[in-house]
């Protein structure tokens, strides 16, 4: 085979692979294209216990760190802040609308090490398990910027009604 002909096919062969990268992104934005949860405020009354800088990772289907949700403002990656007040954890996605997890939707708080392309040393992401509005239960990963991820984590576990906290590779 000539060199340009092996060239040929290189750059076919990528434009494949990238064409079927598109199409399955594609795929899941239209399979998870309605929102996990609508916009809110904390109540005024609420009382902010910590505020947290962080990277949010990625929302998953529970227990599947690897199967990404790509629903509308929990698609990508983004730096956000974590709020914890007594009424509830708010997080602030850059350029997004607040979400809001009052203490009910909360199912559980933990520390995890991997979730999605992001590996980190031993519990160093804080793992949110959470109900949306269509009572499907998810998993988003946080990476705190400032703190430890068993300092958010205690955080958020402080406002559960009976303290739900742990830990997975």
């Amino acid at each position: 085979m000539t060199q340009p002909a092996a060239l040929a096919v290189m750059i076919a062969a990528a434009v494949v692979l990238i064409g079927l990268m598109v199409w399955a992104w594609w795929r899941r934005t239209r399979r998870d294209a309605a929102r996990l949860i609508g916009a809110g405020e904390l109540p005024a009354s609420a009382t902010v216990l910590a505020t947290f800088p962080v990277l949010y990772v990625a929302t998953t289907k529970q227990d599947s760190p690897l199967e990404r949700i790509a629903a509308p403002g929990l698609a990508f990656r983004s730096r956000a802040a974590v709020t914890v007040a007594d009424a509830g954890v708010a997080i602030d996605l850059t350029g997004q609308d607040r979400i809001v997890l009052t203490p009910d939707r909360i199912i559980d708080v933990g520390q995890s090490t991997v979730a999605i392309d992001r590996v980190v040393e031993k519990g160093g992401l804080t793992r949110l398990t959470w109900k949306t509005d269509a009572d499907t239960i998810v998993d988003s990963y946080l990476r705190p910027q400032d703190a430890s991820a068993r300092a958010l984590a205690d955080a958020i576990a402080g406002i559960l009604p009976t303290s739900k906290t742990g830990t997975d590779a």
